[in-house]
């Protein structure tokens, strides 16, 4: 028996691949959705959502993903995440023409970006909106690659760009952008994701045991000031803990979880550190977090997921 039929839940709500029905829709996060879907919606060409590690940028590029492809018939989207840095400007423009549509890439720059222009001219003429939504964008490290998605930002009819593009990344993502200042001017959106207060954690996390059939309050309310210390607010930390303290509680036989169990798995998992070295356990505590393709339920929902 695992910790699920010993609460009486029906599957594990701290998972870490991020799965859109398990979305916190907190002020910040609905904000966040609400601002990019209005950019896309004016045609406002780049938008840019920044975000320390584990705070859920990737957890709202799928999110924003599946509200874009519910209205198919208004929007043609596409989501790719980066999980090398050795991208070339080509294989980026190929990738962004299959998810586009283009039945056969041509494998040369110029005829690829001649094929992007007529589709996105093609979607524009039936009266929808293209964008292309890129995680872990940080991973664009060559300069070539963001002079390619500054020419297909230029691409305008009647005042009105026909592609948008939205970049998900660390603050280092700045850093890499600024190898091609003109692109910099075109962002036509930013925002830059917080960690949660306390009262944050304590939503999320009944949210996520609510979403799983919860029907009990398994955490005490005064561990959210003592996850709020060890996780510092990250969402991933936060995940990380639940769910060690979930198994740790049905070990011990604990209905309930409570400040000694949160702590105890807190420094299993080493967050009794300093921040920089909490920073560097993150990927630890969710290693599969890059790699890890999307599940069976992505198909069904229409998703248009790439990895580059």
């Amino acid at each position: 028996m695992g910790y699920e039929k010993f609460y009486g839940i029906k599957e594990r709500p701290f998972t870490i691949t991020p799965d859109p029905k398990f979305f916190y829709p907190d002020e910040q996060h609905m904000t966040a959705l609400a601002k990019v879907k209005d950019a896309v919606d004016g045609s406002k060409g780049l938008a840019v959502i920044i975000g320390d590690i584990g705070v859920g940028k990737t957890f709202l590029s799928r999110k924003l993903l599946d509200m874009l492809t519910d209205e198919e018939d208004k929007y043609e989207a596409s989501l790719f995440i980066v999980i090398h840095h050795e991208i070339t400007a080509t294989w980026m423009l190929k990738s962004i023409a299959k998810s586009l549509g283009v039945s056969t890439p041509v494998e040369d720059k110029t005829g690829l970006i001649s094929q992007i222009c007529r589709k996105i001219t093609e979607i524009d003429s039936q009266g929808k909106k293209a964008i292309v939504l890129v995680d872990e964008a940080h991973m664009f490290q060559n300069r070539g690659i963001y002079e390619e998605l500054r020419g297909l930002l230029n691409v305008e009819v009647e005042s009105r760009k026909l592609l948008n593009i939205a970049l998900f990344g660390p603050p280092e993502l700045d850093k890499f952008m600024a190898l091609d200042p003109p692109l910099v001017s075109r962002i036509g959106l930013k925002l830059t994701l917080q960690t949660f207060t306390v009262d944050s954690i304590a939503g999320y996390v009944k949210h996520r045991l609510k979403i799983a059939c919860c029907e009990k309050d398994i955490f005490t309310d005064d561990v959210f000031p003592i996850m709020h210390k060890f996780s510092r607010g990250i969402p991933r930390l936060i995940n990380g803990i639940c769910e060690n303290a979930l198994l740790e509680g049905f070990m011990q036989n604990k209905e309930v979880i409570d400040v000694k169990i949160i702590e105890q798995v807190s420094v299993d998992l080493g967050l009794n550190q300093s921040t920089q070295e909490v920073k560097d356990k993150i990927d630890e505590v969710a290693p599969e977090q890059k790699t890890k393709k999307p599940d069976e339920a992505s198909q069904e929902r229409k998703r248009r997921i790439s990895f580059l």
